[in-house]
């Protein structure tokens, strides 16, 4: 049996030859830094524009708002380096690249998170117990406005960015921005309410809000970073039009089986394993999954293929079959035998 990467179109290759090797481009990571720039710059601005909030007005609210800016700050650099690692190409020493990197980012930047609001909540217990009041609260609160606004933006940016290409360092950096918007508008809503009403306390009963809502944004980070690490299979919606294609191409004479998926960073993964008729050559049999892999990467461009070439009526082919795979035909298919014409 052989073993070979491979992609390709749908057709037989004895009556349609495979496209020449030089009309498919390899996928490369794109470099994403700007990204991270945009977000560094983003968190120098804001941490300015709270700390002077609240140092005018003395509210714990805007203290743990900027708190967490800070926070942003320090995991707009580690994305910055998560970046700069997983686009470069792929070495001798790392054949697969290094876009894993994004998921350590994500996972700093969820401890990051941690670190926050811990801070946050220790501080909000202490002003609960010791109130103080607030002074210059309308300016504060313009300040703090204009803040939110700049990450709102950026968020914006960076968590449509993420999706495009594929980036769970972007993705994350964009969804804490967002964090610290809602976590900004509720600083804002809580701190114009001790100013109309006078009741000190509630500064810090919504820095503690804030607190246990940032803790929640924390644990989903670290979690999409341990799953990407752990190889993780791709989306359900990749699947389909995995299944699809090689659903579509299962005959009489040729079937699959053994399809297992993961993702890296911008990069998905797949191999499965291809039984073709004993009679055909290796030259055939070449042909065939190059067509399969450039039809699979015409339609998931980062997509990498990878083929186990095997005889259909072999025993042996259908023994190797891994105990954890994705299942490509219909129920009623069994995977353990040729299909029936």
């Amino acid at each position: 049996m052989t073993e070979e990467p491979s992609a390709s179109t749908p057709g037989d290759p004895s009556s349609q030859g495979p496209a020449p090797h030089g009309d498919r481009a390899p996928s490369r990571a794109v470099d994403l830094t700007r990204f991270a720039w945009l977000s560094i710059a983003a968190a120098i601005a804001t941490i300015a524009l709270k700390t002077g909030a609240w140092a005018m007005t003395g509210s714990v609210g805007l203290l743990s708002d900027a708190a967490e800016s800070t926070v942003n700050l320090v995991a707009a650099v580690v994305a910055l380096i998560a970046l700069k690692v997983a686009a470069q190409p792929a070495t001798e020493r790392f054949l697969y690249g290094r876009a894993k990197a994004e998921y350590f980012s994500a996972a700093v930047e969820g401890a990051m998170i941690f670190v926050a609001a811990a801070v946050i909540l220790v501080t909000a217990v202490e002003r609960f117990v010791n109130p103080q009041p607030l002074e210059n609260v309308g300016w504060g609160l313009v300040i703090s406005v204009v803040a939110s606004l700049i990450n709102g933006a950026v968020a914006f940016v960076l968590i449509r960015a993420g999706r495009r290409y594929r980036s769970i360092t972007l993705r994350a950096d964009g969804r804490h921005l967002l964090t610290d918007v809602w976590t900004s508008v509720g600083v804002i809503v809580g701190v114009g309410l001790v100013g109309l009403t006078g009741w000190e306390r509630l500064d810090a009963v919504v820095a503690f809000a804030v607190g246990v809502n940032i803790i929640i944004t924390g644990v989903s980070l670290v979690s999409e970073s341990v799953s990407g690490l752990l190889d993780k299979s791709l989306s359900e919606e990749d699947h389909e039009v995995i299944r699809a294609i090689l659903q579509r191409r299962t005959d009489g004479s040729v079937t699959f089986h053994g399809l297992q998926t993961r993702e890296a960073g911008q990069q998905k993964f797949m191999n499965v394993h291809v039984l073709v008729p004993d009679e055909w050559t290796v030259k055939h049999g070449h042909d065939y999954i190059e067509e399969l892999e450039r039809e699979l990467t015409a339609a998931l461009p980062e997509l990498t293929v990878l083929t186990h070439l095997e005889p259909i009526s072999d025993p042996a082919s259908y023994e190797d079959i891994p105990e954890a795979h994705v299942r490509i035909h219909d129920d009623d298919h069994d995977p353990t035998r040729p299909p029936q014409a």
